[in-house]
């Protein structure tokens, strides 16, 4: 985590010239996060190397939802040419940590997190591109790109394509409005912050949002790659939100067909980070991740993809099949 060589020139003329580069975070993708401390004052300095990282919907994303009145961090200074953003910093209390430390504020945590999504969810969308058929497919597409061939499994990949083309018209279909989905909306990438606005919750790794249905971004946050979510607390945050949001009939099943579909993602995209990217500690969520996708296949809206995974991804080629692969 050493520092990117253009740092110093672009936060002295960002007026932190005396500042001290302290390694924050890292994370899945190529970007990289450093606080930035000068005296009493505090920021941080994204690193989103082109040409693998464009800083730009991050910008764009961020000052959109700061307008809306919600708690994104505020943009300091920008060298889009180096991909370097100076932030406003939201501290360290990441809601996962907070709730590994203090389990019972969970509901009261989630239900401020259902909240605000409900919140962003009576607002039209940001000006994006559609979380469309295209995108569906190619992100469920990684699970056989990426996770069927680390484990040796030859499968029928168009009968897998035919399979989602049988239920995504549910969620494309839906009554539901279109809303400004964020896609990384959980535990790791809400911090609780002590400011009035947007429940007292600051939003981190929205640069991939796209338009698209509401239930999209609950699912992530309800069905947490990186922790576990009680199912009781899953269905109680599912039954406030239907309170709170009155959502339209087909919602439920297209909360399970999302849900199937970005659980498969993250099984491809986990996998991925270990093979292409060295990055294995990924493959220990994955037992969580085969839970929560067989949960969502049960749903009978699924049926078409649950018979594909039956006929060819075996039980004992699922939960365990790559463990002794993760990091003790």
């Amino acid at each position: 985590m050493i520092p990117p060589a253009a740092a110093p020139a672009f936060l002295s003329a960002a007026g932190w010239e005396r500042a001290a580069i302290v390694p924050l975070a890292g994370d899945a993708s190529f970007r990289r996060y450093f606080r930035v401390v000068d005296g009493a004052r505090r920021a941080v300095l994204m690193d989103a190397p082109p040409p693998h990282e464009d800083p730009r919907p991050f910008i764009a994303i961020a000052e959109h939802l700061v307008g809306q009145g919600f708690a994104a961090p505020a943009i300091l200074a920008r060298d889009l040419d180096e991909g370097l953003v100076l932030i406003e910093d939201f501290g360290d209390l990441r809601v996962k940590e907070h709730l590994d430390d203090r389990p019972v504020d969970e509901v009261e945590v989630y239900t401020r997190a259902v909240e605000l999504l409900a919140d962003l969810h009576r607002l039209p969308a940001a000006d994006l591109p559609p979380y469309d058929r295209e995108v569906y497919q190619r992100e469920a597409g990684l699970l056989t790109e990426w996770y069927c061939p680390a484990i040796g499994l030859p499968v029928n990949a168009d009968a897998y394509v035919r399979a989602w083309d049988a239920v995504l018209p549910i969620v494309e279909q839906s009554a539901s409005s279109r809303v400004t989905v964020l896609r990384d909306y959980h535990a790791e990438n809400i911090m609780l912050i002590d400011r009035p606005e947007a429940r007292g919750l600051g939003l981190l790794d929205f640069q991939d949002a796209l338009a698209g249905h509401p239930a999209y971004d609950l699912v992530s946050l309800l069905q947490d790659a990186r922790r576990d979510v009680p199912p009781a607390v899953e269905a109680a945050m599912l039954d406030h939100y239907r309170v709170i949001a009155n959502p339209p009939a087909d919602f439920d099943a297209a909360y399970a067909v999302l849900g199937a579909q970005r659980n498969a993602k993250i099984i491809g995209i986990f996998t991925r980070l270990w093979k292409r990217d060295g990055k294995p500690r990924y493959l220990s969520f994955l037992p969580r991740m085969w839970d929560l996708l067989e949960r969502d296949l049960a749903h009978p809206a699924l049926a078409p993809v649950a018979e594909w995974f039956a006929g060819n991804i075996p039980a004992d080629k699922r939960h365990a099949a790559l463990q002794d692969q993760a990091p003790a």
